[in-house]
């Protein structure tokens, strides 16, 4: 028998890859219908499934319907065969979350906050990884990463080059968490996380171009392009709530005048708050009991929200604004000042086949995103080596 070549083990490789990724996407599937969707013999299907099934990435349940002949056995992609954990890192709360590999959530920690030091943050975080390792149910592969999102610039590597809200500056979190947990980590943007939670499992399942507008103390924008996360050269881009509205405005914590989130954000709204203690929940229960000064601030946060907006949507033309973020919890009474804002200012071309939708997710998108971030790389991991 003649040893396997280089080459050889790359093409299995691929084709094991392309079987998992087809049950991925389309289960349940009969070996025979994993041949037909992906051109390979059933002789290579059927032994790549029984590696997949020996990895327990897979299971066999059974049986499916017949077209003639002996009923077939229908294959699963096992989402309980390990969990992700994802973890949102706002400028007042930390939330995180345990999930399937999925992104079914089985336990979820918020928990506020109120120092942003980097000394503070990583603590709560560390809290609230242990707990969720200690939760995990048993499987083959126990925790397989671990997502999180931070509100400001990020790059390639994972390294926090600026989060002016936070008051971070050149922060590598990365390695502390690996080295404290020994579980592959990854550091995204926030915005970013947020479109991907929402083009996975929320609004944006069903549309192609995407701009998701992450609205909480800060402002922040995620794009998806033709389905896939634009990251920009350096992984920097989306930072539109630095995108001056007001020529020498109010000015923003990132040091300059006039930036959409001065004007459009949990900040700017609680800062024209009447009263300088309150918090988002408490205006949102105001509001509710009909206080007009409350829905009044609302609204004009709306308006704002709506102007930024409107210079997204004459940028980039695309096919579905999603609203998310701390923000989204107000929807009842910012939706209608943007689309009224929209409406009145963004070029008809742009409006004809544009959908502004709120988060499907609610407050979980990042958390979801970054905990799918982690999941897409362990099945690289196990299947392609990268």
């Amino acid at each position: 028998m003649q040893p396997i070549t280089w080459n050889q083990q790359v093409v299995k490789k691929n084709n094991k890859a392309i079987v998992f990724e087809t049950i991925l996407k389309h289960e349940p599937l009969s070996r025979a219908d994993i041949a037909h969707r992906t051109g390979l013999n059933k002789a290579t299907v059927s032994s790549l499934v029984n590696e997949l099934i020996d990895e327990k990435l897979i299971y066999e349940s059974g049986p499916g319907e017949s077209s003639g002949g002996r009923r077939p056995v229908l294959l699963h992609f096992n989402k309980a065969t390990g969990f992700s954990i994802g973890i949102d890192i706002g400028v007042n709360y930390v939330l995180g979350v345990l999930t399937d590999l999925r992104g079914n959530i089985l336990a979820e920690k918020n928990e506020t906050i109120t120092d942003t030091s980097i000394e503070n943050v990583l603590q709560v975080v560390d809290n609230i990884i242990r707990t969720f390792i200690q939760e995990a149910p048993n499987s083959r592969y126990e925790v397989i990463g671990i997502g999180i999102g931070v509100p400001g610039i990020v790059d390639n590597h994972g390294k926090v080059l600026l989060a002016p809200n936070l008051g971070w500056e050149n922060c590598t979190i990365k390695n502390k968490i690996e080295e404290k947990f020994s579980i592959p980590t990854i550091i995204v943007n926030e915005a970013n996380a947020g479109a991907y939670g929402e083009k996975q499992f929320g609004a944006g399942q069903d549309f192609q171009d995407i701009i998701y507008v992450s609205a909480g103390i800060g402002i922040g924008a995620g794009l998806i392009v033709k389905n896939e996360l634009y990251h920009g050269i350096n992984g920097y881009s989306g930072e539109m709530g630095h995108m001056i509205i007001q020529m020498n405005g109010k000015p923003c914590k990132c040091g300059g005048k006039g930036c959409w989130e001065a004007y459009a954000s949990e900040y700017a709204l609680l800062k024209n708050a009447p009263d300088e203690n309150t918090t988002l929940p408490s205006l949102i229960e105001q509001a509710r009991e009909n206080n007009s000064e409350v829905i009044q601030l609302f609204e004009q946060i709306g308006f704002y929200l709506g102007i930024g907006i409107n210079n997204i949507i004459n940028t980039f033309n695309p096919e579905q604004i999603i609203i998310g973020n701390r923000l989204a919890m107000a929807k009842e009474w910012l939706e209608t000042p943007i689309y009224h804002t929209v409406e009145e200012h963004t070029l008809k071309f742009h409006q004809k086949d544009l959908k502004i939708k709120f988060s499907q997710l609610s407050i979980y998108s990042a958390a979801l995103g970054v905990s799918a971030f982690a999941v897409e790389c362990f099945i690289n991991r196990e299947l392609r080596d990268y």
